[in-house]
């Protein structure tokens, strides 16, 4: 199964703070049968004790520990946020990327999703693409198919 989908992608979103940008990455991963709701609240817990700051631009919120028993499927999440938010003092995310995965998928998905951010060409397509498609073809290393 694919750590991503199209259902799970929202390009050209609004948020008005991280924090309304992480529930926003987070119901995707609900509508997407991947978490329930309550996964939205350790996202934000998360976020509140350590920062998913990247750098580049790039966030990935996921949930805490306690989480785990509110991941249904493991799957990604990907909020394109073209204005940006501004996400720690001076520093815009462009591109959210919500994890929700088991303890040992967890480190392996943030590692892939590391190496793919790093080719600036990739970075800047998933930052100003109005085609899902293209995200899911620039994150294909992250699936587990």
């Amino acid at each position: 199964m694919a750590m991503l989908a199209m259902e799970r992608i929202q390009l050209g979103a609004k948020a008005k703070d991280k924090v309304d940008a992480i529930r926003l990455a987070g119901e995707l991963l609900v509508s997407g049968g991947c978490v329930t709701s309550e996964y939205i609240e350790g996202m934000q817990e998360r976020e509140r004790s350590m920062s998913t700051y990247l750098g580049v631009g790039v966030s990935i919120p996921h949930g805490m520990y306690e989480n785990y028993t509110h991941i249904m499927r493991s799957g990604l999440s990907v909020l394109q946020i073209p204005d940006g938010v501004e996400w720690e003092e001076g520093e815009n995310v462009y591109l959210v990327i919500g994890i929700a995965s088991s303890s040992d998928e967890h480190m392996h998905v943030l590692q892939s999703l590391a190496e793919a951010l790093e080719d600036e060409e990739k970075l800047q397509l998933l930052i100003h693409t109005a085609d899902p498609q293209q995200v899911i073809d620039v994150l294909e290393g992250v699936s587990t198919e």
